[in-house]
């Protein structure tokens, strides 16, 4: 019987050694070698855990915190190491959004079958 608890495992640690994640990787140690970048990131990365916080207790949403969020991105987006950051995410992303759909291919099958 196949143990796919093991193939997971196996597959978190191919998905290490990919270029995507190692790319991904690089450039957060980029980020955080520039102490005015990495520090809004913070900012902004503290920002949006209150906003989600918010949405799941289904509060209002705070104006002055939703601003703030918005002037930190504005920020960071000038900044090179950010842009890098983000196009290592997307390519990661990318690559997880197929590997989803490899993976729930069984499921998707039983309905669409």
């Amino acid at each position: 019987m196949i143990n796919v608890y093991d193939t997971a495992n196996q597959l978190e640690q191919d998905l290490r050694q990919t270029e995507e994640v190692l790319g991904l990787q690089a450039a957060f140690a980029q980020l955080k070698a520039d102490p005015m970048a990495f520090g809004l990131f913070q900012q902004l990365q503290q920002l949006q855990d209150k906003l989600q916080t918010q949405q799941a207790n289904n509060e209002e949403l705070d104006n002055d915190t939703i601003q703030q969020l918005q002037t930190l991105s504005q920020q960071l987006s000038k900044y090179d190491v950010v842009q890098k950051l983000m196009e290592a995410e997307r390519k990661v992303n990318g690559m997880m959004e197929q590997l989803n759909q490899i993976i729930s291919k069984p499921i998707a099958d039983i309905y669409n079958g």
